[in-house]
């Protein structure tokens, strides 16, 4: 009786936690779609920290294939942001954050492989502090420009994206 006792727990607590993936996933969705390109970049940043943030998680708890899982999400974040830099626009910011993106992705497949932390806070770290500057890019976009431009904002302000006509897929009408 114990057992299935616990079992009906277990169940519940798998119910809950579904349910909860769902109402992120339909509240991220919500953001995804009402959102500016730049903050479109924000909201990538947010997910690779959060994957990061999970994968160390679970290197401190021992949990192999979930962390895995984890640094595979962050990396494919990475590759994202890395497919998504406009050279043409913003040649030499671009040609830096590729850079960037690489040694993060190096860092965090390294960690993983050793499981060691050292790497996954180094990309955390990183992807922080590069998340703070285009929410601040995003920010004062925002502000500077008339209601009627923001969707149309080209990326000659330096910014490493594209930012495209509003006839584009919104999934990635931020992306070169």
């Amino acid at each position: 009786m114990l057992t299935l006792g616990s079992k009906i727990v277990r169940a519940s607590d798998m119910v809950v936690s579904a349910m909860q993936d769902t109402l992120y996933s339909k509240s991220l969705e919500a953001r995804i779609l009402s959102a500016k390109p730049l903050e479109l970049v924000v909201i990538l940043y947010d997910e690779a920290i959060q994957a990061v943030r999970t994968a160390r998680g679970h290197l401190r708890a021992g949990e192999i294939r979930p962390r895995s899982r984890a640094v595979t999400r962050a990396v494919s974040i990475l590759m994202e942001l890395d497919r998504s830099l406009n050279f043409e626009a913003g040649s030499e910011l671009s040609r830096r954050l590729a850079g960037v993106y690489g040694f993060m992705r190096q860092c965090l497949l390294e960690a993983n492989f050793r499981q060691t932390d050292e790497g996954m806070a180094t990309a955390e770290r990183l992807l922080v502090s590069l998340r703070e500057a285009w929410s601040t890019a995003s920010t004062q976009s925002s502000a500077s420009l008339p209601p009627a431009q923001h969707a149309g904002h080209a990326a000659g302000n330096g910014f490493p994206w594209a930012v495209t006509h509003d006839t584009e897929p919104a999934s990635r009408s931020w992306s070169a």
